[in-house]
């Protein structure tokens, strides 16, 4: 596995592993997670449909695709389930 992938894949579990849901008046929002990851990383998840948001925000919306690419790295990584 290249350098490169290894950092994408960390950067897909840290968003996931750190996000939140804001409560709004129309119920909770998307997941969400602050931009502080390689820029590089975020602009190729965003090409690959991973992660949405505008350029000026401090944060991203995590799409599902990217959810439950986290949850199954998760769990191929580190044995980790999300209790429900």
């Amino acid at each position: 596995m290249e350098r490169e992938e290894i950092i994408e894949k960390l950067t897909i579990m840290l968003l996931y592993l750190t996000s939140w849901r804001e409560l709004t008046s129309r119920g909770p929002s998307p997941l969400r997670a602050w931009k502080g990851y390689n820029f590089d990383v975020l602009n190729d998840l965003t090409e690959k449909g991973y992660i949405s948001g505008s350029r000026r925000a401090k944060s991203v919306y995590i799409e599902d695709k990217c959810i439950e690419e986290a949850k199954e790295l998760l769990k191929e990584y580190f044995d980790f389930e999300e209790e429900t």
